[in-house]
């Protein structure tokens, strides 16, 4: 009898010790995008605590962010900065080719020219870019070196005097690619130009006065439409008086 009560005893600890699912326990967070890319819901994390989130990195390509088809091959990473409620709210992190769309640009008898460069923005923001120029053949040594030191400026003037939101759109939509592109061109042929990667290094430490937009031009009020002058009346013109003649004595 003894060892049929212990038995029953075990069980009925066994049945009060259910295991729980941790996972079942954790929130699902809704990670936001930046502004400068919509702010829209990009994906869902859990997490037992928001804190946790903080620091999570995820990626996605711009074709779904924008819809634009020709822009599958750019994946772009996020990072979450902060946690408010359900919402954890993230920053850019970088942006980055896809692999197999370098690999088919790349051609024999072409030359390829790369530059990595460190920039900053007009308000402290501090970005590593990785830039990919491609002639339609070989090119000299002397040319490569000048068209480097293009790309070196272009990026560096070009940051220097754009603020950081302005700049990260211009590395990711291609217009610092095209800017790189008119510029190496005079040097030698050019194929192609792209800034194939960035990596922020620093977020914007400088807070930039917000510029105020144009004053809208004032209406022009509707005045009463005025009376029409009157001809003035021509004056004859006097006759001119003749001396008066001194009396004979």
């Amino acid at each position: 009898m003894s060892s049929r009560s212990s038995r029953g005893k075990k069980r009925k600890e066994r049945e009060s010790r259910r295991v729980v699912d941790k996972f079942t326990l954790k929130t699902w967070y809704k990670v936001i995008t930046p502004e400068m890319f919509g702010g829209e819901e990009i994906a869902e994390t859990p997490s037992a605590d928001p804190e946790y989130v903080i620091g999570r990195t995820l990626s996605t390509t711009l074709m779904e962010l924008t819809g634009d088809y020709k822009k599958m091959h750019v994946k772009i990473t996020f990072k979450v900065s902060k946690v408010k409620g359900d919402n954890a709210y993230s920053e850019f992190h970088g942006h980055e080719f896809t692999r197999d769309y370098i690999r088919s640009m790349i051609r024999r008898r072409r030359t390829r020219i790369d530059g990595i460069f460190n920039v900053i923005t007009k308000d402290g923001a501090k970005l590593r870019t990785s830039i990919i120029a491609l002639t339609p053949f070989r090119c000299k040594t002397s040319h490569e070196k000048a068209i480097r030191k293009i790309m070196n400026e272009a990026i560096t003037k070009r940051a220097a005097k754009t603020p950081y939101e302005l700049f990260v759109k211009d590395l990711v939509a291609g217009k610092m690619a095209t800017d790189i592109y008119k510029k190496a061109r005079k040097i030698h042929p050019i194929q192609n130009v792209d800034v194939w990667k960035s990596r922020v290094i620093n977020l914007p430490t400088i807070t930039l006065p917000v510029e105020a937009p144009p004053a809208a031009p004032k209406p022009v009020a509707e005045s009463e439409p005025k009376a029409e002058a009157k001809p003035a009346v021509e004056s004859k013109p006097k006759a001119e008086e003749k001396p008066a003649e001194v009396a004979k004595s």
